[in-house]
């Protein structure tokens, strides 16, 4: 007998497609709700605290809507000190197809776009209904970033109209996302629409003017660019000429040229599709989509467009590179904060890549950053540590310095000093010495390090030093991260207002392109909100409420707490039980010392 439940929209239990009795009580599906989207097993008495505090014997009320939920469920387990849900594993649950099945599977659910137990309120439990909140926007984020991925994919593989139509959808949505409206905009082009897509780049155009004050940037212009290769003549030198247009690209990419080395690499593609070598195609599609995802700022949604194209072509049991596209795509995801779909990607990578250890490694090095970006350290420090290990196994310096970064940011979130100026003192010496561009990543992380062992000059030199070197380079996630240390420094130096400036100016670096890392314009904004908050400055409710909506949509669990800290600090006592609740789900001493305080 095959059991369902459906949590977006009107709540439903349907066994064997016949929708049941709904239980009495809307606490009942508050509860479902929660066993099911906690990442940890909570106590009875944590239960009766979150949802029945108003209940003369909160303890007696749960054990009712435990029994109503059992009797919902059939044989759902449920019992004991740890109340879990037991069912088969054939069960369907909406939102874990929605979050963990693959973008087909998760289009398929009736109420993608609809809310988390619609049209329901918990004022008598202010600690949950902050928690429903925080899991509604998160749900709706990732509701949109499926969409988005199953754009991608129509579009890579010629459905253009139904590419334009998600697209549409997802525009509707949010209209202010750049990267949706471009998407748009690049699926009308490429169905055939050219004077509906300038039309819809001219609506962003005003759009962005009147409501944010900017115009977007070059991720809407290069939309109209909608073919991935473009042939300037015949094809017809084959397989050689395609693979030494591969190696050409790569090579000058890696020299730093980057549009004759993407030049190279559309050729390949046109050289590689004249060949009809599967596995061919697919090389020179990874090999574009990469470097569009990692050399061309600005340019990832194209550059996933790319890789969607060579899972099409390579057919994922065919391809050796099936991995290495899964994997980008995974990474793409991850920079954005679409954590639950980075690793969606991340598990349909690793089977693929079987023995090609290098390739192991750095999936595991992807995995482990949404680890740490989502507040599952212990996790995420021992898939970095084997990581890191794997890479110098093969001899991979650039992926054990980018390792030995993550690792060494995990250490510092969660307050093991020594541990983290082992690891990032690592990092920045290989950097140093084979990757120069990555260097102000590591180096400003190393700088936090002196920050919170008291050395603030040692930390203003190298923030100094990341900052201008970022600048250089051209990365906005680099002077994001370099510009934030820079404020703190101002901050321990009691210059206030000098901090603000500097603050406000990193977020807007670091979110100056669509594909900029998410999690950097977080924890900016966290150092901003904390300085407010300090010297009670009016914009201090707008800045925790940006960064708030920025933490719930992406599941930034750790910020999500400090964000609802920061707005108790202001004197709203919902938000701080809401902290301590949420705080319970993250091992990490430093953020309890800190809900305690």
């Amino acid at each position: 007998m095959s059991l369902a439940i459906h949590l977006l929209g009107a709540p439903r239990v349907e066994l064997d497609g016949q929708a049941l009795p709904a239980p009495r009580g809307h606490k009942v599906w508050g509860l479902l709700a929660y066993l099911i989207r906690s990442d940890v097993g909570a106590s009875r008495k944590h239960l009766a605290e979150l949802l029945f505090q108003d209940a003369e014997d909160p303890l007696a009320a749960l054990r009712w809507n435990l029994s109503e939920l059992r009797r919902l469920l059939g044989n759902a387990g449920l019992r004991g000190d740890v109340p879990a849900l037991s069912l088969e594993p054939t069960a369907y649950i909406d939102v874990k197809v929605v979050s963990l099945g693959t973008w087909a599977e998760a289009l398929c659910v009736h109420n993608l776009d609809r809310e988390l137990l619609e049209g329901m309120s918990f004022s008598s439990s202010p600690s949950f209904e902050v928690w429903l909140a925080t899991e509604r926007r998160h749900l709706q984020a990732t509701a949109e970033a499926v969409m988005r991925e199953a754009a991608l994919a129509r579009l890579a593989t010629g459905a253009v109209t139904e590419a334009a139509d998600l697209a549409g959808r997802l525009v509707r949505q949010n209209p202010l996302d750049e990267n949706y409206q471009a998407l748009l905009v690049r699926s009308l082009a490429a169905a055939g629409y050219g004077v509906g897509a300038a039309r819809q780049a001219a609506a962003c155009r005003e759009l962005f003017m009147r409501e944010l004050g900017v115009q977007p940037g070059a991720t809407l212009e290069a939309a109209i660019c909608t073919v991935t290769a473009m042939p300037t003549a015949r094809p017809a030198t084959g397989r050689t000429a395609a693979v030494a247009q591969i190696e050409a690209g790569e090579a000058a990419i890696g020299a730093g040229v980057l549009d004759a080395g993407l030049q190279c690499l559309r050729r390949a593609i046109v050289e590689a599709d004249a060949t009809g070598d599967a596995v061919l195609r697919a090389r020179a599609r990874v090999a574009l989509g990469g470097a569009l995802v990692h050399a061309a700022r600005g340019r990832d949604e194209e550059g996933a467009t790319a890789l969607h194209e060579a899972l099409a072509v390579g057919q994922d049991s065919t391809s050796p590179f099936a991995a290495a596209a899964c994997r980008e795509l995974g990474y793409v995801e991850f920079l954005r904060g679409r954590y639950e779909r980075a690793l969606v990607w991340l598990r349909r990578a690793a089977p693929l890549a079987g023995d090609d250890y290098a390739e192991q490694a750095r999936i595991a090095i992807v995995h482990g950053s949404v680890l740490s970006d989502t507040a599952h350290y212990a996790a995420a420090i021992a898939m970095l540590r084997d990581a890191e290990a794997q890479s110098n196994s093969v001899g991979d310096v650039k992926q054990a310095t980018f390792a030995l970064s993550m690792l060494g940011r995990a250490l510092l979130l969660q307050g093991d000093l020594q541990g983290a100026t082992d690891a990032l003192d690592r990092s920045v010496m290989l950097a140093q010495q084979r990757w120069t561009a990555f260097v102000p990543w590591p180096q400003s992380l190393r700088a936090e390090v002196d920050m919170m062992s008291g050395d603030v000059e040692a930390a203003s030199e190298r923030f100094e030093h990341a900052f201008a070197l970022a600048c250089q380079l051209g990365d906005p996630c680099w002077e994001g991260i370099a510009g934030r240390g820079l404020g703190r420094v101002a901050i321990a130096r009691g210059d206030s207002e000098r901090a603000v400036e500097i603050l406000v100016d990193a977020i807007a670096r670091c979110a100056r392109l669509p594909d900029a890392y998410l999690w950097g314009k977080g924890y900016a904004l966290d150092a901003l909100c904390g300085l407010a908050i300090a010297n009670s400055m009016p914009q201090a409710p707008a800045w925790i409420g940006e960064m708030q909506t920025l933490a719930a949509r992406s599941g930034m669990r750790e910020l999500t707490v400090r964000s609802h800290l920061h707005r108790a600090a202001l004197g709203d006592h919902e938000s701080q039980a809401a902290a301590q609740l949420l705080a319970c789900e993250i091992d990490n001493p430093s953020l309890r010392a800190l809900v305690g305080r």
